[in-house]
């Protein structure tokens, strides 16, 4: 019975991971709202039951996306945890849009989400907004260890330069957009840090 149980455990666990994937492919590939339900549930392969039994609505399997996307690296933010990068390179690298390969530049997927969820108060967009909240809140940190006078308005700036490179670089599909807020984001540090 016990061994019986844990089968099942790990079985729900690896359907779990299957639907993330599935979801996370096709939410890069085709966008959230233009991807159904169904059509994770089939990429996943599970069955529909199996889908709603992890995720009961559309808006917590985006939710479980962003965060995913954020606990395996897979964010702008993620080069601010680089170790072998003084705080200000780690700033800089912010503005290095990552060359797709053969795919379009998607942008953020914070973004992208509260893009396509627009009701503040829907929890993916809320989501969102927290999101963004501690990525600037971790620009300020970094800001503040180069011993900036005013860290909090310089991370907000270095913020908003860097998403709006994010959206620049996927209009535009160009990862060499980054190349001009990065300048723009070096002189802000330069005019802050003298």
């Amino acid at each position: 019975m016990v061994e019986e149980q844990e089968t099942a455990r790990r079985r729900g666990r690896g359907a779990r991971e299957r639907i993330l994937a599935a979801a996370t492919a096709l939410f890069e590939a085709q966008g959230i709202t233009a991807t159904g339900m169904e059509q994770v549930a089939a990429r996943a392969p599970v069955s529909k039951r199996t889908l709603y039994l992890h995720f009961p609505t559309k808006d917590q399997l985006v939710v479980a996306y962003l965060r995913h996307l954020v606990e395996a690296g897979h964010t702008m933010e993620s080069v601010l945890d680089r170790q072998d990068l003084p705080p200000r390179q780690r700033l800089l690298e912010l503005f290095t849009v990552p060359d797709p390969g053969a795919g379009p530049i998607r942008g953020c997927p914070f973004i992208d989400a509260a893009a396509e969820f627009p009701d503040p108060d829907s929890a993916v967009h809320a989501y969102t907004r927290q999101q963004k909240q501690r990525f600037t809140e971790r620009v300020i940190d970094q800001v503040r260890q180069l011993g900036a006078a005013h860290p909090a308005a310089l991370g907000e700036q270095l913020a908003i330069l860097a998403d709006g490179v994010a959206s620049r670089s996927m209009v535009f599909n160009d990862p060499a957009c980054g190349k001009h807020a990065r300048a723009a984001a070096a002189a802000l540090l330069d005019a802050a840090i003298a």
